[in-house]
């Protein structure tokens, strides 16, 4: 059965996080990885989101361009302005995916405007009474079977945050497998929100997913992690995987390496999947970019501490241009 027609533009919105990013990655998968660029409309407005997506006779493959901005809910006014004239006209192979991280503004025209030419993806967050639901379907849509208790002890253990929900189901499906999974696993497993916070952006760099990385640091900056602790975490992260790495080129299982490296298999088991999206020589580049980081943070650069960390996430995570044949 073929894909169905992508339309010119999309606006994902609304409080279920891990949905907006599940239909994100759908989006994505549709191109190819040269032809998607991600702009963050703190630093990119609607012109430059328009320049961007006419850009596509210039760069784009034959796939067709994705355009995608992030946080659309600081842009202003001449923004949405901006779109609407490009709206009119759009260019032919090129898609805009517009993405709310946050509730936008009331009167905000990007709804209406989208909706002309294209659509808006709203996923509402679950209401509190109806979060263990939403956990067992969760759970169901990573091929595990959860009972009913095991979806409120997921719930009252994590909270009401529905991306660390997310997290810690997809956490608890890997170790599962296609085992069904019951209340005892989930108080075994489970981290409360505050602990599962600390590694959404490790899990983010793993997936080599760049907006959630960017995202992740946001949030733990706003939530009083300095920096530096950030960076250190991302190092350890990384040496973990440099580590599982090479012991799986000496033909160790994920039980041998928790052993040899005194690590939960579960982490090594994460680590064993995130070594799948990063070369050698990235990872020991990765190494000396944070090593380099690490220096700016203690003081070799005269930049404020954020930015030297939000440059650095940007280049450990972004895919390498292949030149030209």
């Amino acid at each position: 059965m073929s894909e169905k027609p992508l339309l010119p533009v999309y606006l994902l919105t609304g409080g279920d996080r891990p949905k907006i990013r599940l239909a994100l990655r759908r989006l994505r998968a549709r191109f190819g990885e040269e032809s998607v660029e991600v702009l963050a409309a703190e630093g990119a407005g609607g012109a430059e989101a328009v320049a961007a997506c006419n850009a596509l006779g210039l760069f784009a493959g034959e796939g067709g361009r994705l355009v995608v901005v992030e946080g659309v809910e600081r842009w202003k006014g001449d923004d949405a302005e901006a779109v609407a004239a490009y709206l009119d006209e759009p260019v032919q192979g090129a898609v805009l995916a517009l993405v709310a991280n946050e509730p936008l503004a009331k009167g905000s025209k990007l709804p209406e405007l989208v909706s002309r030419t294209g659509q808006v993806l709203a996923f509402e967050a679950p209401r509190p009474r109806d979060l263990p639901a939403w956990v067992r379907a969760r759970f169901e849509s990573l091929h595990v079977q959860a009972d009913a208790d095991a979806a409120r002890a997921l719930v009252e253990i994590v909270g009401d945050d529905v991306t660390a929900l997310a997290t810690e189901a997809e956490k608890i499906a890997a170790w599962a497998g296609s085992e069904p999974v019951g209340r005892r696993e989930v108080e075994g497993l489970a981290a409360s929100a505050q602990e599962a916070s600390a590694w959404a952006l490790t899990d983010a760099w793993g997936a080599r997913d760049l907006p959630r990385v960017l995202a992740s640091c946001e949030s733990d900056l706003e939530h009083g992690e300095e920096p530096f602790v950030v960076a250190m975490r991302l190092a350890a992260q990384v040496g973990l995987v440099r580590s599982v790495q090479a012991l799986a080129e000496e033909g160790l299982g994920a039980k041998d390496m928790a052993k040899r490296l005194r690590k939960h298999e579960f982490r090594v088991r994460k680590a064993m999947g995130h070594a799948e999206n990063y070369s050698r020589d990235e990872l020991d580049a990765a190494v000396v970019r944070l090593a380099a980081l690490d220096a700016a943070l203690k003081g070799a650069s005269r930049l404020a501490a954020e930015i030297e960390l939000e440059r650095a996430l940007v280049e450990l995570v972004r895919t390498p241009e292949v030149a030209p044949a």
